[in-house]
């Protein structure tokens, strides 16, 4: 009876060691037949990458088929553990969020290009910056025109020379990608900034406009010697003038308006002094009116004085002639004064 007890234990013990080894490989098949293309890929072309290393990708939530076809890619176009582009590196730029198949594309595309300044490191940190690695390897092979003026309200670069013409021009930049300016450099924005700075500069200090319509090619020389792409993620090839014209006379206008300006000054100056005249000529009539008032009280005392000499006998015949004559041309002043206020009150009226 015991005996019958332990082999009936044993078989349960086998029959649980079965089961669990029957799960365990069931698991291991089911990993095997889900990572089997991908591992045979990676054992064709050589990529290195074995099972574990696919099973550790799914743990570390890393998507497996980016990684194997990105470093099957980098094999078969002779990158790879010689430029220190191993399947850890791509895992860590693919946990830090970067574009894996597009970074693996734009070090395809520089080796074919013999663009030797651009390494895994460097496309990268180009990626995770937020630039398109891929679209600054194919600059740098093909450069991409720019309008100048770009996109806004304004269609063209207006500049005045000093003759005073207005002058309306277009131009067409062509920039390289400058790879190790990348990451930090200023964009397009910047070099059509500076572009349009230095086109105003140099007609500005044109002494005609016919001289810049006759050689437009000096604008792009005198542009292209300073220097504009410094500190920028591009590299400009040329500068070209795509179209030129004649605007208004700007010179003339501003004279006019300073002339304008300088007739309204003169007038309120001339205003002020007439003004002033006025106030003259009323300040005039004033004193004449005051010399008259004094005139008046004067011949008011002669009647008196005459009685007065009357009445104390000190007055004579002779003295009373005197006195009408005083009187007489007194008159005649007073008359004369009276015409000269009559007149300033005219005048000023």
């Amino acid at each position: 009876m015991h005996l019958l007890a332990e082999t009936e234990t044993w078989d349960l013990l086998l029959i649980v060691g079965l089961f669990v080894v029957l799960i365990v490989g069931l698991v291991i098949l089911a990993i095997f037949a889900s990572y089997f293309r991908l591992w045979i890929m990676s054992v064709t072309t050589g990529a290195g990458i074995g099972i574990f290393d696919l099973l550790g990708m799914t743990f570390r939530k890393v998507n497996p088929h980016v990684i194997v076809r990105g470093k099957i890619m980098l094999v078969q176009a002779g990158l790879g553990e010689a430029m220190g582009i191993s399947s850890k590196a791509l895992e860590a730029h693919y946990l830090a969020g970067g574009n894996v198949p597009l970074v693996i594309r734009a070090m395809v595309a520089a080796n074919k290009a013999k663009i030797m300044n651009l390494d895994f490191k460097l496309a990268t940190a180009i990626d995770l910056a937020g630039r398109n690695a891929l679209e600054a390897v194919q600059t740098s092979v093909y450069p991409k025109v720019i309008d100048c003026p770009g996109k806004g309200p304004r269609v063209t670069l207006d500049a005045v020379a000093k003759n005073g013409i207005q002058l309306k021009v277009k131009a067409r930049v062509t920039v390289r990608a400058n790879l190790l300016q990348l990451i930090g450099g200023a964009t397009e924005e910047t070099i059509i900034a500076r572009v349009g700075e230095g086109i105003v500069s140099a007609i500005g200090s044109a002494e005609t406009h016919a001289a810049v319509l006759e050689k437009p090619d000096t604008i792009s020389r005198a542009v292209l010697a300073r220097k504009l792409d410094s500190q920028t993620a591009y590299e400009i090839v040329s500068i070209d003038i795509a179209d030129i014209g004649v605007g208004a006379n700007i010179g003339a206008r501003l004279q006019a308006d300073q002339a304008e300006a300088d007739t309204r000054v003169a007038r309120a100056r001339a205003e002020g002094r007439r003004a002033m005249a006025v106030a003259q000529e009323q300040e005039n009539v004033a004193k004449i009116e005051e010399s008259r008032a004094r005139l008046v009280e004067a011949e008011a005392e002669v009647p008196r004085a005459i009685a007065e000499a009357f009445r104390t006998g000190r007055l004579g015949i002779m003295d009373y002639y005197q006195l009408r004559n005083v009187q007489a041309d007194t008159d005649m002043r007073r008359s004369i004064a009276g015409i000269g206020a009559t007149s300033a009150q005219a005048k000023s009226e």
